[in-house]
């Protein structure tokens, strides 16, 4: 009996001591999987969710997460407009929940669908929009172009459409002094 009662010991040992290293080795690759998660990773297994987005030079803009591309983000407003957020001056995301999709699951074509390729809808459409740059200041008017690391801005007073008589001047803005693009 007192050899059953020893191996009965040892084997409760080897088998706590396998726990212990399985949860060691869990919580290992948990930190290295974690470790992987971008931002829009976080921000895609959201869609769909009210969330309250801060922005650097625009505060905190509320809505419904409609869409994420790499390096921005579209919310929907309670009052039905939509806001492109260049993710670059994201300060900070609340109402995210505890979901993420899988790292690098997005796809080539969404992987390419950047900031500009956003713009360019926005310039394309001929929405009347209002800018706001990073230091609080709002540029009303409409898009008219979209170059590599710059758009320009034909503005007019809001609500009104473009057209060459109401155009006030023609801005440069540079994409990273955008904080978020808002449709009117």
């Amino acid at each position: 009996m007192r050899w059953k009662a020893l191996f009965d010991d040892l084997e409760g040992e080897f088998a706590a001591a396998e726990r212990v290293e399985l949860d060691a080795e869990v919580r290992d690759r948990t930190r290295r999987e974690t470790a992987l998660v971008r931002t829009v990773d976080r921000l895609r297994a959201a869609a769909g969710q009210q969330l309250t987005v801060t922005v650097s030079g625009a505060g905190a803009t509320h809505g419904a997460l409609l869409e994420t591309g790499g390096d921005w983000l579209l919310l929907g407003e309670p009052a039905g407009r939509e806001i492109l957020v260049p993710l670059a001056g994201v300060l900070g995301v609340v109402g995210l929940g505890r979901r993420t999709e899988v790292p690098g699951s997005e796809g080539e074509v969404e992987r390419r669908l950047d900031l500009r390729w956003a713009l360019r809808g926005l310039a394309r459409s001929r929405a009347g929009v209002q800018v706001v740059l990073v230091d609080g200041s709002v540029v009303a008017g409409t898009l008219d172009r979209v170059g590599a690391d710059h758009v320009e801005v034909a503005e007019h007073p809001p609500g009104e459409p473009r057209r060459a008589g109401q155009v006030r001047q023609v801005r440069l803005v540079p994409v990273p002094a955008i904080a978020l693009v808002r449709q009117v």
